[in-house]
Parts: C-alpha cells; sequence; structure tokens
C-alpha cells in the first residue's frame, strides 16, 4: 500500500489560484532524520506554515509527500488536468536520481520550484547533481524549512503580477 499524505488549504472561492506543494522520499521522517542536514521542523509544521500562509493569500495550496516515484509522477500528470499554476517540489533523494520524474514535470510544463532544505552542494558529490535544475523557474537550496515559505512567497507575488 503506497503511503501519501496530503492536505490543503481552504479556498474561499472555486476561481483561487492553485499551487501544488510536493515532497519526495523520507520527508515525512523530518523533525526525526538527521536534523543537523534537514532541521528540527516536521513537515506536518513545514505543510501548516504554507497552507496558513496561502490561505490568507486567497490561494489554494495542496501538499502531498510519498515515498513512492510513480505515485508523484501521477501526481504531477493530475495537477496538469487540475489546473495548478504552479509547483513547489523537494524531490529529496529522486533529485539526484530520478529521470522519470524529470520528464513528468517537463511533458506538464507546470513552473516549478525546486527547493531542498540542506545545501546539496556541500553535501555528497552525488547529492551535488539535479535532474531538476534547469528546468526550474528557480532553486532554493539551504535555507532549512524557511526555504519553502520563500518560494511560496515568491509564486504569490508572481500571481498577483501575472
Amino acid at each position: 500500500m503506497m503511503k501519501k499524505k496530503s492536505s490543503s488549504a481552504k479556498t474561499k472561492t472555486s476561481h483561487s489560484p492553485r499551487l501544488l506543494v510536493l515532497h519526495g522520499p523520507n520527508l515525512n521522517l523530518l523533525g526525526a532524520r538527521e536534523p543537523q542536514h534537514y532541521g528540527a521542523a516536521t513537515l506536518e509544521e513545514i505543510n501548516l506554515a504554507m497552507a496558513l500562509r496561502a490561505e490568507a493569500a486567497d490561494v489554494y495550496l495542496e501538499s502531498f509527500q510519498t515515498n513512492h516515484e510513480g505515485a508523484l509522477i501521477e501526481r504531477i500528470h493530475a495537477a496538469k488536468k487540475e489546473g495548478v499554476r504552479y509547483i513547489i517540489i523537494n524531490p529529496a533523494a529522486w533529485t539526484h536520481t530520478s529521470v522519470a520524474l524529470r520528464d513528468a514535470l517537463a511533458a506538464t510544463a507546470i513552473p516549478f520550484i525546486e527547493v531542498h532544505l540542506s545545501n546539496i552542494h556541500t553535501r555528497e558529490t552525488f547529492r551535488q547533481h539535479s535532474y531538476f535544475s534547469d528546468l526550474a523557474l528557480g532553486v532554493i537550496t539551504g535555507l532549512g524549512h524557511q526555504g519553502y515559505l520563500l518560494a511560496l512567497e515568491y509564486l504569490l507575488n508572481k500571481i498577483n503580477t501575472d
């Protein structure tokens, strides 16, 4: 059985812009997993902070975490049909391994921001390459959980100026 976690900010109108936050493998362990790299904030805390900010901006935000690559690819495909305007994604370990996930993002052409809690450029050599960065609107790395909120603020400003 696939383990999925999803939460949404409440919409104020059915016409609110839609944002999707995607979390890759093992991010469900945040707060307990290697805090020296990933910090003490839990995934639930990160999702709640983003949901509250999105709700205040009258933007529909859904967060989705899975440890199954195919489930994340299917969620990206569905996002296109749902009219999601932007994605914030932390591909986690798939950053360095998943051409299939890269292809899903390229195929849907939904603009996205890549986020990493730790600075992947100061980690092990194999973690320093991303299959996503060249497609991303931007990359935020090494700023801990605040990187997600910075990505969200950028996209909220972008929505307001589109």
